[in-house]
């Protein structure tokens, strides 16, 4: 096919000539709709671990706690995570790996799953997670990895609440976040379109 002479566009329409003759011509509709771009902002407080309230604290330092649980022979990275029910109680669990590492199990999905099987009324209001490399003696800075959040995110619907967040940094200090949609703002919230 030989190239085209000329293109000419007339407002709407596009024509392709080749030898003076059309071969192809397209109308575009009188409105083009341009994407619409939106901004999504985050927001997180940095505290120091003293500025944290004393449940806050409990909460950290059970997620520090069960982190030497987590069974990671194969990433050597340990975290822990603790949940505060509104019950009362705290939860904490860790990750379990796999050597088919997609059948491994992270704290987060862990410690939601079992306060959601053992405590169904009760909603999570509060989750500290925590991670450490083994043998290295110093916390490394961390946040839930996509599914985490996804499943986080389920929760706070089934409760139709959010849940406050503590993440250690490796400085010590802490992250905190109200609400998964400071970290997964555009969830997949149903299946209804």
């Amino acid at each position: 096919m030989s190239s085209p002479d000329k293109t000419r566009r007339k407002k709407g329409e596009i024509q392709i000539l080749v030898n003076n003759s059309l071969i192809y011509s397209f109308d575009f509709p009188q409105a083009i709709h341009y994407m619409q771009k939106i901004e999504v902002k985050s927001y997180l407080e940095i505290l120091d671990f003293s500025d944290l309230d004393p449940q806050e604290q409990a909460l950290v330092e059970k997620a520090k706690a069960i982190s030497q649980a987590a069974y990671a022979p194969y990433s050597s990275f340990r975290v822990g995570a603790a949940v505060l029910l509104e019950n009362g109680n705290m939860l904490q669990c860790s990750n379990q790996e796999n050597v088919s590492f997609p059948a491994g199990v992270c704290a987060e999905q862990l410690v939601l799953g079992y306060a959601g099987a053992n405590y169904p009324q009760s909603a999570p209001i509060m989750m500290a997670v925590v991670a450490q490399r083994a043998g290295e003696g110093q916390w490394a800075v961390v946040s839930p990895c996509g599914i985490c959040r996804q499943t986080i995110n389920e929760v706070e619907n089934r409760f139709n609440q959010t849940i406050k967040m503590l993440f250690l940094r490796a400085d010590g200090k802490i992250y905190r976040i109200d609400g998964v949609e400071n970290l997964l703002p555009l969830k997949f919230n149903d299946l209804k379109g």
